[in-house]
Parts: structure tokens; C-alpha cells; sequence
């Protein structure tokens, strides 16, 4: 996979592919342009032939980048829905989990308060690791979180996830939780990550190096 900046018109439109596919087309395109370039020099300079202008290019040209535009446009849709899925599905894990939690840990308020705690950092942790960073002030403070060391982290979601298995962990070991509820609070911990992975792929996965490329060059000489 090609890593570029999607956003950076200028250099793509002025940059030198560089695939292999490009450089075994060299010499064909050459060939080719040689040829095409002899025939238009006959017909013009020697046989004096006149041309008329015609749109047909234009229009052929056309249909082919709105075909291009349809892909792109069909490939966003495709990447938002997947990206509402993934997020519905942390909103429903997360409350799994707290009602889990909940049940589990009876009467202990304290720890209930630190669990929900978690559960809450982590998903304002995500949404905005998904963007420009962490915004401190919508992680929620406890007696028992270091917060400022959370933040200095550079994924702060897995630190936060990684607190929150490690609560669920001494609750097991101080016998307040069994080992069967262990292994069901563990299922609905392992989706926070999973759903993490979904996230940060659509994020680093942009549309098609050539798709991009083409449709802006294409831009460029028809404009």
C-alpha cells in the first residue's frame, strides 16, 4: 500500500509514478506517441487535411472520470457506514460490559465508579486519537488515575484499556468476580481493541494511490 497525503493536490499532480507497471509502459507509450505523432504530421503538413474540432474527446473523457468520481464516491459511503458500525458496536459493548460489571461486582460502589470510569475515558480516548489527539478535559478523573500520565502516552486508549483489564484482573484475584465471569467480562473487553483496529484502518487507509492520482491529473488537462 502507497502511503501519501490524499489532501496534497500539488504534489500529486506534478509527481512521477514510480510503479513497475509505469516503467514497462515506457517504451509502448513512446512507440505509440512516435506513431501517433507521424500519422497527425502527414495528415496535416503533407495531405493538408482539415480538422474540425470535435467534443467526442471531451465527452469520452468525461464518462470515464465520473465512473472514477462513482468509485470514490461509492469507496466514502463504504468507509463512513463501516466507520458508524464500529462505532455503534463500541456503544453497545460498552454498555454490555457496565451492565456486566454491574451485576458482577454486587455492592462494591467503588469499584463500579472506577470501572464506569474507564469505560467512558475510553471511548472520548478513541474519538479524538482518531483525530488531532487526546483532549484532557473530557477524560474523566479518579482518585486511582494518574490522568497526566495517561496523556502522555501515545495511545492513550490501549493505556486506559489496559486499566480496565487490569481492574477486571484483580477483581478476579480478590475473589469478588469467578473465573466463568472472568472469561465473559474478558469476550466483551476484547472488542474495545478490535473495534480500535477497525478505526485507525479506515483512518490509515486512503482511497487508491492510482485512483487518486488519475482522477487529479485528469482534472488538471481537462480543465
Amino acid at each position: 500500500m502507497v502511503i501519501y497525503n490524499p489532501k496534497d493536490w500539488i504534489k500529486l499532480i506534478f509527481q512521477f509514478h514510480k510503479s513497475d507497471t509505469f516503467r514497462i509502459l515506457i517504451p509502448a507509450m513512446i512507440a505509440i506517441g512516435f506513431y501517433t505523432f507521424v500519422i497527425t504530421y502527414i495528415e496535416i503538413e503533407i495531405w493538408e487535411l482539415k480538422f474540425k474540432s470535435t467534443t467526442l474527446v471531451h465527452s469520452l473523457l468525461g464518462f470515464v472520470i465520473s465512473l472514477l468520481l462513482v468509485f470514490r464516491t461509492n469507496t466514502a459511503y463504504d468507509r463512513w457506514w463501516e466507520g458508524r458500525k464500529l462505532w455503534g458496536s463500541l456503544v453497545n459493548s460498552s454498555r454490555n460490559l457496565a451492565i456486566k460489571l454491574d451485576v458482577f461486582m454486587g455492592d462494591d460502589k467503588a469499584e463500579k465508579k472506577l470501572a464506569y470510569t474507564h469505560i467512558s475515558n475510553y471511548a472520548f480516548a478513541l474519538k479524538e486519537s482518531l483525530r488531532n489527539g487526546v483532549i484532557p478535559a473530557e477524560i474523566l478523573e479518579h482518585p486511582s488515575i494518574d490522568k497526566e500520565e495517561i496523556l502522555k502516552l501515545d495511545h492513550v486508549p490501549n493505556k486506559i484499556a489496559g486499566l480496565l483489564l487490569a481492574q477486571i484482573n484483580g477483581l478476579y484475584k480478590k475473589g469478588i468476580i469467578s473465573g466463568d465471569q472472568f472469561i465473559i467480562l474478558n469476550e466483551e473487553y476484547k472488542s474495545f481493541t478490535d473495534i480500535a483496529g477497525g478505526c485507525e484502518r479506515i483512518k490509515k487507509t486512503p482511497i487508491p494511490y492510482s485512483y487518486s492520482l488519475f482522477i487529479k491529473k485528469s482534472f488538471l488537462f481537462m480543465s
